[in-house]
């Protein structure tokens, strides 16, 4: 699982990506996490505003902090879908 977090590095997105490796632990799930603050890397994403979250290559959130409970979500269903990439 592939996840990132979107934002130039304040206060807002470290509240998200301290969120998301809670939830990965709370979950026991390894995931490849990486912070991207290049704003030429975020637009690639086509996001409006930071933070962002993007799961698998999927933009979930964008310009605001989602609850841990959205994140467990989202990792859930991205965890359990098949991956694409292997076929």
């Amino acid at each position: 699982m592939e996840i990132r977090i979107l934002g130039p590095g304040c206060p807002r997105c470290h509240e998200v990506e301290r969120r998301t490796i809670n939830v990965l632990a709370e979950l026991n799930l390894g995931a490849d996490v990486q912070k991207i603050s290049d704003i030429k890397k975020i637009m690639e994403y086509s996001i409006i505003g930071t933070p962002g979250l993007v799961i698998n290559g999927k933009v979930k959130c964008s310009g605001r902090i989602p609850s841990a409970d959205e994140i467990k979500t989202w990792i859930k269903e991205e965890n359990e879908a098949p991956d694409v990439r292997t076929r």
